[in-house]
């Protein structure tokens, strides 16, 4: 199924000649499967990497679903940025908007990030990164240790098991030396 991508002023095009950032912090970090001509560390403030949504499709059903990430609002997140060249933007833009905004849980933006280069540099960019939507049936917010529990444990969709997502975000966070400590305490828990 194709997906069309709204066209806005505040979302890049392949029109405007440029490349374009895209922040990954969950998923997009180990799987983006997209071209990218670069990959740095990044910094997003203002947002946080937050077990936040309930997962209809590809990590639970509606009838049985299970938790991903979401940007939520405050503090700040760690991850990466994919930089893709503008002949590509287009294509990127609509494979992620396939991707990300299935049952559209988030609302893409442009963001400020830090990047940090492989040689120790710092540099302020804007980058494309899908928020969560608070308004959203999804969206369920901060809940208990118990509940995450549940959801991670019976959690299995078009993606696969709920515990392998998780798995694979706290390895790709150590790789970039970030522990989360509350992700580490959950993968325990549902183990």
């Amino acid at each position: 199924m194709a997906f069309h991508v709204p066209i806005s002023k505040d979302l890049p095009t392949s029109i405007d000649g440029n490349d374009m950032w895209v922040f990954a912090y969950a998923s997009l970090m180990w799987r983006p499967d997209f071209e990218h001509t670069e990959i740095c560390d990044a910094t997003v403030h203002g947002f946080n990497r937050s077990l936040c949504i309930y997962s209809y499709q590809y990590r639970g059903t509606p009838e049985c679903p299970g938790l991903v990430f979401g940007l939520d609002q405050g503090g700040s997140c760690r991850g990466r940025v994919l930089k893709v060249a503008a002949e590509n933007v287009d294509t990127v833009m609509a494979y992620l908007y396939e991707r990300e905004m299935i049952n559209n849980v988030y609302v893409p933006q442009m963001v400020p990030v830090t990047i940090t280069t492989e040689q120790g540099t710092t540099h302020e960019a804007k980058s494309l990164a899908f928020i969560t939507d608070r308004s959203h049936k999804q969206y369920c917010g901060p809940i208990s240790d118990e509940e995450a529990v549940k959801l991670i444990r019976q959690g299995f969709g078009l993606g696969g098991a709920c515990i392998d997502y998780l798995i694979s975000t706290a390895e790709h966070l150590r790789n970039l030396d970030i522990i989360d400590h509350d992700l580490e305490k959950l993968i325990k828990l549902a183990q």
